[in-house]
């Protein structure tokens, strides 16, 4: 189980970085923070819904989202440092001032999985959502 939520993390990081490549010169704009502020909070909301989809799916239990919710992210933690160091190589498309604005867009969507596995309802077997270590 755990290979396979690292393998789809990795599909993921793989997917969103070719469609940045492809076209991201539309959506990350350095200079527009009310524009950057509309896609950290879609993509935020977006990937908690994503993360608890793929859980639920995969039949992970309540109890197993904090594991999986690292393994999910752990590609684009790992490999998107690289991506900001390197932006103007990686995504010559964009303006290079957006390495910033891309930063936070990994941030905000690896936020948006973690929310997702710690504010989510009770489930049947009475495993809580409240967040206890």
């Amino acid at each position: 189980m755990h290979s396979r939520i690292l393998l789809i993390g990795a599909l993921l990081w793989t997917g969103g970085t070719v469609a940045i490549r492809l076209g991201g010169q539309r959506m990350l704009h350095p200079g527009r923070p009310f524009a950057s502020l509309i896609l950290y909070l879609g993509s935020f909301a977006l990937m908690g819904m994503l993360g608890r989809r793929i859980f639920r799916r995969l039949g992970v239990e309540t109890r197993s989202w904090p594991t999986a919710a690292i393994l999910l992210m752990l590609p684009t933690l790992v490999l998107d440092p690289f991506s900001c160091v390197f932006f103007a190589s990686i995504f010559p498309n964009v303006d290079p001032g957006a390495a910033g604005v891309f930063g936070g867009w990994m941030l905000i969507c690896c936020a948006g999985v973690v929310a997702a596995v710690w504010v989510r309802p009770a489930d049947k077997s009475g495993d809580d959502a409240g967040g206890q270590a």
